[in-house]
């Protein structure tokens, strides 16, 4: 996949469709899986899908983390160890829903850590793109109706996912960044180094306050899933997608999970979509074209 030339709208599209089950997983199974522990194990299930395809490479992972790690180490701590964490804490105090509407200012917060970190002005047409998919995003989770915005409360699930939304945006610009001419696999190895070792007294810590895994069948598969599609194959796509594109026109991506979500639902929950789905999809769409279209 890395050696082929594919579109990195295909690429950023692919990235949303796996992480849109990954929201409704994580909130499935808070109950079986703690959330430090669903975060470790994910990228466990993620290295042990790398080690086949990063082998031949093996010899080139260390060195490059210890002649990268300005840029390397801050990536494998925003976007590995901290971002999912953060996001699967959330999930355990917040609804879906609300998850949602945060994760929809994802584009938002890329677009503002961009002005003020990197010096990246904002174009008028990426502008009004991220404002018509806005639009589309919050018309999809508030169902069409603006009342159920008003009535969701803050909680401190909220502040969570707010601050994972805050740490994707960074990741996210900071890969503009990434070393000229390290391959990805390499990069996307050391990375998980990275974010499995910051992880692992935060685990630890979890495990101490009795908070275990339940051994289920359901477990394994949730693990099995968001370690190999929303880790493995997710993070690859997301990586080489924003390498072209840049980090403001992918960020408007992110919008999409919402709309794949709900079409998984409808395929495989045989849940009818609604009139404001549709426009939600059309806005979605809309503003999707008006940034990423040159």
């Amino acid at each position: 996949m890395l050696r082929l030339k594919i579109p990195p709208q295909l690429l950023l599209t692919a990235a949303t469709l796996f992480w849109a089950g990954n929201w409704i997983v994580g909130r499935a199974i808070r109950h079986d899986v703690p959330p430090i522990a669903l975060s470790f194990w994910r990228w466990v299930v993620a290295a042990v899908c790398l080690v086949p395809l990063v082998w031949p490479h093996r010899r080139k992972v260390l060195p490059a983390l210890a002649a990268h790690w300005k840029i390397l180490v801050p990536l494998g701590l925003l976007g590995i160890g901290f971002y999912n964490a953060l996001a699967y804490i959330g999930l355990t105090y917040t609804e879906v829903t609300n998850g949602a509407v945060l994760n929809s200012f994802t584009p938002i917060v890329i677009v503002i850590n961009a002005r003020l970190f990197f010096g990246r002005r904002l174009r008028l047409a990426e502008a009004a793109g991220i404002a018509v998919s806005s639009i589309g995003v919050l018309a999809i989770v508030a169902r069409g109706d603006p009342a159920v915005l008003a009535r969701l409360s803050v909680n401190i699930g909220d502040l969570w996912i707010l601050a994972s939304v805050l740490s994707w945006g960074l990741y996210t610009n900071l890969l503009s960044r990434r070393p000229a001419g390290l391959d990805a696999l390499v990069m996307l190895a050391a990375m998980v180094i990275v974010g499995i070792i910051a992880m692992i007294p935060f685990y630890a810590w979890e495990i101490s306050t009795g908070r275990l895994i339940h051994a289920t069948p359901t477990s394994f598969l949730a693990l099995a899933y968001v370690g190999t599609f929303p880790a493995f194959l997710g993070y690859l796509c997301w990586n080489r997608g924003v390498a072209e594109m840049g980090p403001a026109k992918s960020g408007l991506y992110m919008h999409l999970i919402p709309v794949f979500a709900l079409l998984l639902s409808a395929l495989l929950l045989n849940e009818t979509p609604q009139t404001y789905h549709f426009f939600g999809i059309a806005c979605i769409v809309t503003g999707i074209f008006m940034v990423s279209r040159h």
